[in-house]
């Protein structure tokens, strides 16, 4: 399943049967994703101690780590307990015992020193350039955080979280053509989702030139391609064929094209919302008929056809 299709993450949770949890978070570990949220969540909620076998102290790390992201300290407390019972000379336990101590007593400066020397002598544990990136990221040292980030993706490229988190950080630092790159790599990696068109729509937008609105237009659309019923989408294809119609370089055929293009994603927009307002009252369906109306205005509003 996919938790992209849920209104929420706790939502997402509590469809999942055990067996589909224990995949999802073996799946997350092999790709080198932390979802940190969602793996606290699955933990919680389903109770997986007993039924994943020896997988058990895998799982548990995963969790720590994950708790350690969202400063959970009963949780990491729990874990680390759980596996200091089960291996109480295990090297790789103590680091994360001491990895948890330093960041909870916020002694980051420690914490980056201790993992640049781990770093120096195992390059290749993701976990290691992941825990100091985010230390670097949670103290707003961004720049130190990114140039961590592109040495880091030098290795593991195909780790897709971090592509987003770097462009996040050049988006925060006004590098919009830099971030753009991040999730061209994206794109290149997963051509059919359509979230990475629209961030990338997004960028583009942002920089606002003439030939990044045509960008914008562009990866909107392909988006709206790519599952039809997105607002995101829809409501980016309005901005941008708006910007590009009022330009005074644009000629008059094209913003004929244009503006079609706008009206039609205004009534896409207006016609998702009809078919999810559907209701058996009366007095809902009044309600429902006002909204409907209310959202027609507003888009007209956007509207430069007139």
């Amino acid at each position: 399943m996919d938790p992209n299709k849920f209104e929420t993450g706790t939502e997402f949770v509590s469809k999942l049967s055990k067996r589909e949890a224990k995949e999802l978070l073996q799946k997350w570990r092999e790709e080198n994703a932390r979802n940190s949220e969602l793996v606290r969540q699955i933990w919680l909620a389903k109770d997986l101690g007993s039924y994943l076998g020896d997988e058990k102290w895998v799982v548990l790390e995963q969790v720590c780590i994950a708790a350690m992201d969202l400063h959970d300290k009963s949780l990491i407390e729990s874990c680390i307990t759980q596996l200091l019972d089960k291996f109480p000379n295990s090297s790789r336990v103590k680091r994360l015992r001491m990895m948890a101590k330093l960041e909870l007593t916020q002694r980051y400066d420690d914490a980056i020193s201790k993992y640049n020397e781990l770093i120096a002598s195992d390059e290749s544990n993701s976990l290691l350039h992941k825990r100091k990136i985010s230390i670097l990221m949670a103290t707003k040292k961004n720049h130190l955080a990114i140039k961590a980030l592109c040495d880091y993706l030098k290795n593991f490229m195909n780790d897709h979280e971090a592509w987003i988190q770097l462009s996040e950080l050049y988006i925060q630092e006004q590098e919009y053509a830099k971030a753009a790159f991040c999730v061209e790599e994206l794109i290149l990696s997963n051509p059919h989702n359509n979230l990475y068109h629209e961030r990338y729509a997004d960028i583009q937008y942002t920089m606002s030139t003439a030939d990044s609105l045509e960008l914008a237009r562009s990866y909107y659309a392909q988006a709206t391609k790519l599952k039809p019923e997105s607002l995101h989408a829809l409501y980016g294809l309005i901005l941008s064929s708006n910007a590009l119609a009022t330009s005074p370089k644009t000629t008059a055929p094209k913003k004929k094209e244009y503006i079609r293009l706008a009206q039609w994603a205004s009534n896409q927009i207006s016609n998702i919302y009809k078919k999810n307002l559907t209701t058996t009252t009366n007095q809902m369906k009044k309600e429902n008929a006002r909204l409907i109306d209310n959202i027609d205005l507003a888009l007209e509003a956007l509207s430069i056809a007139n």
